[in-house]
């Protein structure tokens, strides 16, 4: 709270009123102290008037961020949007782009892939984007490999069935596990092994890295929603809500 209400200081003056036009710099140390003086007795007096700085403050703050991810987006939307690499579903004519990046041990990636499946499949006019951005360890960085390889033998649909899978595999990612999840997929798991191996998959990752690291995304879930990007989890209802907003600009 502190450092809010030394951040809001410089607008909390321009709220104030014309003392604010000042030049400090041009005061004796006792007519610094006077104004100062002056200034804590009425804030002190209008406490109200702080808050109101704080506020603008944060609005101010939220809407550079906002233009920054805006500006991110744009520099970085092939590599976002039209990368070969990625597994794209819902609607591929969707007036709306949705992109997660995503990590299969991550609480709450899992948390949120029921919901974000609700969206696109209620929507139907979202085309929705996954990015492979394994962060949390071996078992992270193995499922992703593990699902990139399936797309990369099997294709698409059989991506999408081990990435569901993965989402809601209970047991540790592992060898083993990984093989009884190829054998409940039909499919020969030495051929996977080897192709989570490829540089092919090791790129798409790399790649996958690279691009978070340039759009400052750290953590996972994060999405890019049109021109705006979600950093965390987010309730179905909100990202319903930003959904129509997209919409309606």
């Amino acid at each position: 709270m502190l450092r809010s209400l030394i951040r809001a200081l410089p607008v909390t003056l321009a709220l104030a009123g014309p003392a604010a036009a000042l030049d400090l710099e041009a005061m004796t140390d006792a007519e610094r102290d006077a104004f100062g003086n002056q200034v804590r007795a009425y804030l002190l007096e209008n406490p109200e008037v702080l808050m109101e700085a704080i506020a603008v403050l944060d609005q101010r703050q939220a809407e550079a961020a906002a233009q920054g991810d805006s500006a991110m987006i744009a520099s970085h939307a092939e590599a976002l949007f039209e990368n070969e690499g990625d597994w794209v579903g819902g609607n591929p004519d969707g007036d709306i782009t949705v992109v997660e990046f995503m990590d299969y041990k991550c609480g709450y990636c899992r948390r949120a892939f029921p919901e974000v499946e609700e969206l696109v499949e209620s929507d139907g006019n979202i085309r929705y984007i996954l990015k492979e951005f394994p962060i949390l360890g071996e078992q992270s960085l193995m499922a992703s490999q593990f699902a990139l390889a399936m797309r990369e033998l099997e294709g698409d649909e059989a991506y999408k069935q081990a990435h569901n899978a993965l989402m809601t595999m209970r047991a540790d990612v592992s060898e083993d596990s990984l093989e009884a999840l190829a054998e409940s997929l039909d499919v020969d798991f030495e051929a996977v092994q080897a192709e989570m191996d490829s540089p092919r998959v090791a790129g798409i990752i790399a790649e996958n890295h690279r691009l978070a690291q340039a759009m400052q995304v750290s953590g996972t879930p994060s999405f890019v929603m049109g021109d705006q990007m979600l950093r965390g989890y987010v309730p179905l209802a909100q990202m319903q809500e930003m959904v129509a907003a997209q919409r309606a600009e």
